[in-house]
């Protein structure tokens, strides 16, 4: 038999197991929360890491302003106009091939001290040019994502005469009715330089020409065979070093660019859409 001595004591030992059991429950619990809210702060400060990366990626040049030169120094990708201003939200293609060549050294390690994995990729918008990624390519686990949108150059920088803006005629063209412009070229350009007249393959119709200062008269009108017109031998220069070459469009404020770019060039880009500055999400992610 148990006495009432006995009954409580039971009764103790159940109600301590019973305290035992809620404890647990309670430290786990805690535990659980615990590693919640650690990982939480976690994913938000990794989320703040990368945004602030980006941000300054797109405003600053980085250091030295023409790191991709060396591929060394503080990268940055902003693009620096012919005035020597920073382009806000901007991404200079010239530094971001560099940056993929040397990603690991100088994004990977540098900056994420190896502790992240990252990619930038960059997708021009309403343009027939393909997206570019670097960085690390096999994403796995638990993936950031910041998302901008920029204005990128691509091969803006080997453009001569864009002829949506109005220019010169030696003609006397009207230029709310056609698109003209000039340059200079010397004998020695065209040894280590092709030029092109590239047309936006939704400028339908156009027709164009080109001549010189010295013979101005007997050109006609020549309908494009091709959007990417190689003019090399169009240029005579008369026994003189240089010359001063117009071309013509028949249409006003015509999506076209004069080109120059060395030889041995890519002729796969020698697209109009690579040669103007394109609306782009440039896609950063991040992963452990």
């Amino acid at each position: 038999m148990i006495d009432n001595r006995g009954n409580a004591t039971v009764e103790i030992a159940l109600v301590m197991i019973v305290i035992v059991i809620i404890c647990g429950v309670v430290l786990n619990y805690s535990e659980i929360m615990t590693q919640k809210t650690v990982k939480a702060s976690e994913m938000e400060n990794t989320e703040n890491l990368i945004s602030e990366f980006v941000d300054n990626l797109i405003n600053n040049p980085g250091v030295p302003e023409n790191w991709e030169k060396y591929e060394k120094g503080t990268p940055g990708l902003a693009i620096i106009n012919e005035h020597g201003e920073v382009i806000p939200n901007s991404v200079s293609y010239v530094k971001f091939t560099v940056l993929g060549k040397n990603y690991k050294k100088l994004i990977d390690r540098k900056l994420f001290d190896s502790k992240l994995k990252t990619s930038l990729e960059l997708v021009p918008q309403e343009s027939s040019i393909s997206s570019v990624k670097i960085g690390n390519q096999n994403e796995k686990g638990d993936v950031f994502s910041v998302n901008r949108l920029v204005k990128c150059d691509f091969y803006k920088k080997y453009v001569l005469k864009d002829f949506q803006n109005p220019g010169k005629c030696n003609h006397k063209h009207n230029q709310d009715k056609d698109s003209c412009s000039y340059f200079k070229v010397f004998e020695g350009n065209l040894r280590k330089s092709d030029y092109y007249l590239l047309i936006d393959s939704k400028q339908k119709d156009v027709s164009y020409f080109v001549d010189t200062t010295v013979v101005a008269k007997g050109k006609d009108w020549q309908t494009p065979i091709s959007n990417r017109i190689y003019i090399n031998d169009e240029f005579s220069f008369y026994g003189d070093s240089s010359a001063v070459v117009f071309i013509h469009l028949d249409k006003p404020h015509a999506k076209a660019v004069l080109v120059s770019v060395p030889k041995g060039f890519d002729k796969r880009n020698l697209n109009y859409d690579y040669f103007r500055t394109n609306d782009c999400n440039l896609i950063l992610k991040a992963w452990y």
